[in-house]
């Protein structure tokens, strides 16, 4: 059985510091017709479930813990019997959603994860949040990248947890070293390429 992408867009609010936006969350879900990995789980489990399309889901795998990416993700948990797993260093930022619900696994920079015969390796990406991590699937040619990096740069700085120079240093020293033609697909909007966003 053939690995493949499968994706979906949910809609809902991201709230930090005291404001409130609106935003539309990708999904990403690898796997083949009998297993998957979903990375993030933002605003609706019924979408990703759809995605999911009864497969059994291995893990859900959170790129970082800001609450447009995780608000579904103990309801998820829940109701497929998958572990959770997100960087401890984003432990912070997760208990501002979820307080007292610990992430069942701590993500950890150099881990392989496997999921229908194919590696994911998981690269520590801070800056966005301390615990950001990317995805990357080498037999794919692609890369999760969360919010670290979109199509026109780097995820945003400025609020709790985040550090512009942390974000860029991130993104020179694990992502922008990958094969220049991997596809980046993003946490919100459209998937670029690595060579598309060197900076």
């Amino acid at each position: 059985m053939a690995l493949r992408v499968d994706h979906a867009v949910t809609s809902g609010t991201f709230s930090l510091d005291g404001e409130t936006f609106d935003v539309d969350n990708n999904v990403w879900v690898i796997g083949d017709d009998t297993e998957c990995v979903v990375i993030d789980a933002p605003h609706d489990v019924d979408a990703i479930l759809e995605v999911v399309n009864g497969r059994k889901v291995k893990a859900i795998l959170l790129t970082h813990a800001h609450d447009d990416h995780v608000r579904v993700a103990p309801d998820l948990a829940h109701i497929t019997g998958a572990p959770l797993a997100l960087h401890q260093a984003d432990r912070i930022v997760w208990e501002l959603t979820h307080t007292g619900v610990i992430p069942h696994e701590a993500l950890q920079d150099g881990q392989v994860l496997t999921v229908a015969g194919a590696e994911i390796h998981v690269l520590h990406t801070p800056g966005h949040s301390p615990g950001a991590v990317c995805f990357y699937v080498p037999s794919l040619g692609a890369v999760f990248t969360g919010d670290t990096l979109f199509q026109g740069g780097p995820g945003a700085t400025g609020r709790s947890f985040s550090d512009r120079p942390t974000i860029e240093q991130s993104i020179r020293e694990k992502l922008l070293e990958l094969p220049g033609a991997t596809v980046v697909h993003t946490g919100h909007g459209p998937d670029t390429t690595i060579d598309a966003e060197r900076f």
